[in-house]
């Protein structure tokens, strides 16, 4: 099969570019992982919040857009899992589940599967459509992330939004811009061959 059949057939997502086996869907998946957590350690500490601003929710949606919905979930399951066991690849080289963060990995898990059924649906090959599936996965990883923070640092709502959603929206459009244009034209690329 041409790249440039896979390319065309609706439902496939960059990962389906690739021969299929079980072996490349359990490298994808495990790759997925190690992105995730290499990207985890871009860690930069935002004044006064337990939050960091890292890579790790960027590279959880484009592992989500790129290896489709299951294979996303499945990549930042792998992630969650082995982090919470002890590998040191959260933000900043921690692990285990008792970070005020750690409600941003679960949101992460459900935004991965979200981006990853949007992209079989198309939204990874146009910048609109992207910026869109892009911000839709971010307010997935609020929506969980800031509530668990809540709870877990003892803050009122209105501080946990101020600590730990306001201080990361102009990266998360940034973000977003940049997947705007990799993913689309990693698409235009692979139907040109």
């Amino acid at each position: 099969m041409s790249t440039a059949t896979v390319a065309a057939r609706p439902g496939a997502v960059l990962a389906d570019l690739l021969p299929a086996s079980r072996v490349r869907d359990a490298a994808l998946v495990l790759g997925g992982a190690v992105l995730t957590g290499l990207a985890a350690q871009l860690s930069v500490p935002v004044p006064g919040s337990p939050v960091p601003v890292t890579g790790q929710t960027f590279a959880a949606l484009l592992v989500g857009t790129a290896l489709g919905a299951r294979r996303g979930f499945l990549s930042l399951a792998l992630y969650a899992v082995a982090g919470v066991v002890g590998v040191p690849w959260f933000a900043g080289g921690t692990s285990g589940s008792g970070a005020v963060s750690f409600g941003y990995v679960i949101g992460m898990l459900l935004a991965s599967a979200a981006v990853g059924a949007l992209a079989r649906r198309g939204a990874d090959r146009s910048p609109l459509r992207m910026a869109g599936a892009m911000i839709l996965g971010e307010a997935i990883i609020y929506a969980v992330g800031v509530p668990y923070l809540a709870l877990a640092a003892d803050l009122s709502a209105s501080q946990a939004i101020s600590l730990g959603l306001t201080p990361f929206l102009i990266g998360d459009a940034l973000k977003a811009a940049l997947a705007m244009g990799v993913l689309p034209t990693a698409w235009k690329f692979v139907s040109k061959r």
